[in-house]
């Protein structure tokens, strides 16, 4: 545990590292990086946010240190030629599945917090101006060459820039201005994917196609219409998948696009020199460690690749050097339903020390997800809760129950429930979220009537979010999957990347490998064209009795599999009321897994 007062003085790399932790991500916009840290940090200096940063720079720095013993371990023991040997065959197959038959765009509206602002309130044009009065979650152009950034404490982006002009968040706004840009982006690709309220992705391949233009000239006439329509200025990135067009949409900021070339080489010289941390799903833990290795650019990836390779367990082989040679997925779809995994609210405040009071805020996060939940449709079976202290640590606790739940009174009851024993605290921030969950749109057609009536329309797990399937422009994304306020004091999360992982095929352009977390040593690219041609394959059917996933078209295995469910002992075992009941279903389904897929029929023995 780290003492506030009583703590050594770090040593000089420490020094340094934690300057670059509490300071974030440079800005190209600034002109002294060294003097807004220096600055940060005198801003910073005894508070428990402070002492919380400097308590987790201390324990990566011990994990960095037993991290370069297990490289130098590895380096000697291993056979570093066969290892190199291997890394090269992995570039070989990586290679062979780059695709660079789709145009991708990324879509980020430029300061768009600031910009709605600036429509109600022109005066500001030229000044520099933050939106939120606890935390900022976005500043102005003229705000951020002083250093000023979404995420940043108001008093500290005060200390960079005392002229800071500080406004309230206006909600409405924002929602009404993201609609109405998502409605002019999804006439150029009605299966774009709205990634946060002010940023998208979208396959323009077929629209250029049909009308003739080149994507250089489709990107220009979407952002002139957007402006247009709206007053906003949004910037583009156009190339062959989706983490290089992000990386693309911010070189020409604000208000400009960049094009990369559509082939091998001019990909590979453009990640060359890019530094790591502008790849989406490298952040600053991911980003110092790769440092200590002597990583900093896409280009030492490939030079590091024997130490990466040894070190796969930490770094993720495969995607890093994806990485390096700028491949990942060019898939552009809605996420659907079936990818929702949970549902939560949560609240920041200034730090709460009285029960009651603290007691209140958690009623109002049990409303605010009852309706959330009632609205979108779902139900769960495990609750948890989450509490942030006054010195910023986060801690949960969780409670899972046999029935469903969705309403107000239960929520708050078990986050109670869980919270009193905790007590006395003094919080900053207290949230519940909903797992386990249970379609409740599905819930009228269960069992063998949904398995005959054939697949269900897929609509985004997101909260208050909807595309249209009419007009494929009544696009409805709720800000608040951005941020989430509390009252008066208008404290806010940070606007962050969203680039989500692979998921099931619902169309020709489907999933393909993850970009926003290090995949595992299986996992591989799968190109929008790749996955046109798995379609047939990937296509799943659930059993209508136990709910597993069929990865087969063969009616025979199907009706076996279903032959076997509808026995009377499974089935009462599918429905018993016991844990081990369950547990010796699962064990007898298993068995049958091997007929599915004969990979993984097991082995007789002295075979």
């Amino acid at each position: 545990m780290v003492e506030a007062s009583s703590d050594t003085a770090p040593t000089p790399s420490q020094s340094k590292s934690l300057l670059k932790r509490l300071a974030g991500p440079a800005s190209s916009l600034t002109n002294d990086q060294s003097d807004i840290n220096r600055i940060i940090a005198e801003a910073s200096k005894g508070s428990k946010y402070y002492e919380n940063e400097k308590k987790k720079d201390k324990e990566l720095t011990e994990r960095i240190k037993r991290l370069l013993q297990t490289q130098n371990t590895a380096m000697k023991e291993a056979d570093l030629a066969q290892v190199e040997s291997t890394v090269s065959h992995v570039l070989i197959e990586l290679e062979s599945l780059r695709d660079t038959s789709q145009i991708i765009v990324h879509i980020d509206a430029d300061a768009f917090f600031a910009n709605c602002e600036l429509l109600y309130n022109p005066d500001l044009k030229g000044k520099p101006f933050g939106v939120g009065k606890g935390v900022l979650t976005t500043a102005s152009y003229e705000a951020r060459k002083f250093g000023v950034r979404s995420g940043m404490a108001a008093f500290i982006a005060k200390k960079l820039c005392p002229e800071l002009i500080l406004l309230s968040i206006h909600p409405q706004r924002y929602s009404d201005m993201s609609k109405k840009v998502m409605a002019i982006l999804a006439r150029y690709d009605p299966d774009m994917l709205v990634a946060s309220c002010d940023e998208a992705y979208l396959n323009i391949t077929e629209y250029c196609e049909q009308h003739n233009v080149t994507a250089e000239e489709c990107v220009s006439e979407m952002r002139r219409i957007v402006q247009e329509e709206t007053m906003l200025t949004v910037s583009a990135g156009i190339a062959p998948n989706r983490m290089l067009a992000k990386i693309c949409s911010d070189k020409n900021k604000p208000n400009g696009q960049f094009h990369l070339p559509f082939n091998s080489q001019a990909i590979k010289d453009f990640m060359v020199d890019l530094p790591v941390r502008k790849v989406p799903g490298i952040g600053r833990v991911l980003e110092r460690m790769l440092e200590s290795i002597g990583v900093t650019t896409c280009g030492d990836i490939f030079t590091h690749r024997v130490s990466i390779a040894l070190l796969d367990k930490e770094f993720g082989l495969r995607f890093m050097l994806q990485t390096y040679m700028g491949i990942a997925s060019n898939v552009v779809r809605p996420y659907s339903r079936e990818e929702r995994k949970s549902i939560g609210a949560e609240r920041t405040f200034h730090p709460l020390a009285d029960k009651d009071k603290i007691l209140q805020k958690l009623e109002e996060v049990a409303e605010e997800l009852e309706n959330d939940m009632t609205e979108t449709g779902w139900a769960g079976r495990t609750v948890t809760l989450k509490y942030k202290l006054d010195d910023y640590q986060v801690f949960t606790r969780a409670k899972s129950f046999e029935r469903w739940i969705t309403k107000k009174v239960d929520l708050f009851a078990t986050g109670k429930e869980l919270l009193l024993p905790e007590l006395p605290l003094k919080i900053r921030l207290i949230g519940l979220r909903v797992t386990k969950l249970k379609d409740l749109k599905l819930s009228t057609d269960s069992g063998i009537k949904r398995y005959f009536s054939g697949p269900t329309e897929q609509t985004s797990p997101r909260k208050k979010r909807k595309i249209s399937s009419k007009n494929n422009q009544d696009v409805d994304y709720n800000w608040q999957d951005c941020i989430l306020l509390d009252g008066d004091e208008e404290d806010c999360k940070t606007l962050e990347d969203e680039l989500l992982s692979l998921t099931k095929p619902a169309s020709p352009r489907a999933s393909a490998a993850p970009e926003g977390a290090v995949p595992t040593h299986e996992s591989k690219p799968v190109s929008a064209k790749a996955a046109g041609k798995k379609r047939s394959i990937e296509s799943q059917i659930s059993c209508p009795l136990c709910g597993k996933e069929l990865n087969t078209n063969d009616n025979q295995k199907v009706n076996a599999h279903i032959d076997f469910c509808l026995s009377r002992e499974a089935i009462q075992e599918a429905d018993g009321q016991s844990p081990d009941a369950k547990a010796k279903f699962k064990s007898q389904a298993n068995a049958w897994s091997w007929f599915l897929d004969p990979k993984t029929k097991p082995r007789s023995k002295g075979k």
